[in-house]
């Protein structure tokens, strides 16, 4: 609760007394097994994440394989997007590769936060804007970028990944092969 509670007060500084007893109230601790769905597809995701402790990834099915399409670590939230704002099933799956310790919240909850708390309004901009950048960043290095730098890219921001995430997973982010992928590590810069 505390990293989740350090994160608030970086994009909202005057953060007030009354606004920490509401979110103590508000989010639940979790600790969920590695190997644990916490979304399936066609299931509404009801509730977005803070990963205290442990990595999670989403991923989508295609054509029966899975496609990952992220991975988030300690101090990060963890949402299906689309389904959370939209309270439409979800196309993609959340799952925990290893074990975690997460503070949820539901969407309704969450709702009442801002109704309740208009300074927390600009926590949960500045947040959106935050994961839309990553989003976009995604999708320009799928697009602009070779397999080299994408690898070079996903290691610099996450330097132990492959201590952390089978590396099939990480080829699938990556768009290549896990052969592909073998040669990509067996590089030297």
């Amino acid at each position: 609760m505390k990293s989740l509670t350090v994160l608030i007060k970086h994009f909202w500084p005057t953060v007030t007394p009354d606004f920490e007893v509401a979110l103590q109230e508000a989010v639940v601790r979790e600790e969920i097994p590695k190997k644990t769905a916490i979304l399936q597809e066609g299931q509404v995701a009801r509730k977005m994440y803070f990963v205290e402790k442990g990595c999670l990834r989403g991923y989508y099915l295609k054509e029966g394989s899975e496609v990952n399409s992220w991975f988030m670590k300690e101090g990060n939230f963890v949402i299906s997007i689309v389904s959370f704002y939209t309270q439409h099933p979800s196309e993609e799956l959340i799952e925990t590769l290893e074990d975690c310790v997460l503070w949820s919240i539901s969407y309704q909850r969450l709702h009442q936060l801002y109704l309740q708390h208009p300074g927390f309004n600009q926590v949960g901009k500045l947040l959106t804007e935050r994961y839309y950048v990553l989003s976009e960043q995604r999708t320009q290095s799928l697009r602009k970028k070779t397999a080299d730098e994408r690898y070079r890219q996903l290691i610099t921001s996450f330097p132990d990944i492959s201590k952390r995430i089978p590396l099939k997973y990480i080829a699938s982010y990556l768009g290549i092969t896990s052969e592909t992928l073998s040669r990509l590590r067996a590089k030297k810069w």
